[in-house]
């Protein structure tokens, strides 16, 4: 089944075919993400695909099709069970979609994953060129880990660039069972990794103490101020783009206990701090070339305190935000901040962090441009 007509300037058309297994019910969500990532969607759906989810599922993010309507930018089988990988290796799916990239999510029992005739199937797909996105054994992959994959293979505004990223909250040992440490989720931390994987770069994110891990991008896990400092330092020189969104504690103990320190029988214990590394001025003394965006998190106002960031860390953009406010910052599904630079300040209003880190990357990628053309 081809398609007859040409794809306008600019327009980016995703094809998502989805097949007869319960791995159907996590299309919608994969057409929400590519959506919400600025690509057009359209779905097909095989008639026994519609016991398990409807055309109305797909409302707002995708349109359902007989056939494309363009000429597709991409092609996804999702899911994709026995019979579709097989009728895909064989060439007998009734598709022709020309040199479009094709990914198979297949949607496979442990049990039917080991046949040899369908390991043998996926073998012949990945030698035609087919992308091929596996689960974890269990099942089909995670609508996010399809998402992250294809949306890393279409290249965007930020294709060919390194990004590293911090994020999370470091914790700083008091003895073997306790610890310094804040609120921070990573959350945001993470967005900007995934949104910034969605726009081409390649992305390694540097995590504290963060348990789930994002599809698509280097995860480096950290707990302290002196590994993430180590970790930044070591891969900051192949880097173009640092973006220090990380909670960094700026104190730790003077002396760390070996073992459990015991309540004993005073009420009062002294512990007495000394300064955390500055990871930011270490990278910047270092590495001049390096387009740095730093976090400002401050009760009240946060443009003063970004500013003057700014001006110490020489840091090319700080992201303020009032973390005094009920529901964004710390550990919460939402953020508001400003984005300040050398040439002014943009308010970017409350919404999902996935929403603002999108807005961030935009606002940081006008200035690249500003001081490419300054350097020309």
């Amino acid at each position: 089944m081809g398609a007859s007509t040409a794809k306008p300037s600019g327009a980016t058309v995703i094809l998502i075919v989805v097949g007869p297994a319960p791995g159907a019910l996590s299309a919608p969500e994969i057409a929400r993400e590519i959506s919400a990532a600025g690509h057009d969607v359209e779905v097909i759906l095989n008639s026994e695909a519609r016991l398990f989810v409807g055309p109305s599922a797909f409302a707002g993010v995708g349109n359902t099709v007989e056939k494309p309507s363009l000429n597709p930018e991409v092609v996804i089988f999702a899911p994709a069970e026995a019979g579709v990988l097989a009728r895909l290796a064989y060439g007998m799916d009734g598709f022709d979609f020309g040199d479009a990239p094709v990914f198979a999510v297949p949607d496979l029992d442990p049990e039917t994953a080991k046949h040899p005739a369908v390991a043998g199937n996926i073998e012949a797909l990945r030698r035609d060129g087919v992308r091929v996105v596996e689960g974890d054994g269990s099942g089909m992959a995670s609508s996010h880990e399809i998402s992250a994959v294809v949306l890393g293979n279409l290249g965007g505004p930020m294709a060919g660039m390194k990004v590293l990223v911090t994020a999370g909250g470091t914790r700083e040992r008091i003895d073997s069972v306790r610890f310094i440490g804040n609120r921070s989720s990573g959350r945001m931390g993470v967005a900007l990794a995934r949104q910034a994987s969605r726009l081409g770069a390649d992305v390694t994110l540097v995590a504290a103490n963060i348990n789930s891990r994002e599809p698509g991008v280097e995860w480096v896990p950290v707990e302290s101020v002196e590994e993430m400092k180590g970790e930044v330092m070591g891969r900051v020189g192949d880097s173009d783009v640092l973006i220090m969104a990380a909670a960094v504690s700026d104190f730790t103990p003077a002396e760390v206990g070996e073992k459990k320190i015991r309540r004993g029988g005073s009420d009062r214990m002294t512990l007495e701090l000394v300064s955390t590394s500055d990871i930011l001025g270490a990278v910047r003394s270092r590495n001049e070339n390096l387009f740095v965006i730093g976090f400002a998190a401050t009760h009240g106002d946060p443009v003063p305190d970004a500013r003057e960031k700014l001006r110490k860390k020489g840091a090319d953009i700080i992201v303020g935000n009032d973390i005094s406010q009920a529901g964004i910052g710390f550990d919460s599904e939402e953020n508001e901040v400003c984005v300040v630079g050398r040439d002014g300040v943009e308010f970017i209003p409350r919404a999902s962090k996935d929403e603002v880190a999108r807005s961030i990357l935009d606002a940081s990628l006008m200035e690249m441009d500003k001081l490419d053309k300054e350097k020309r």
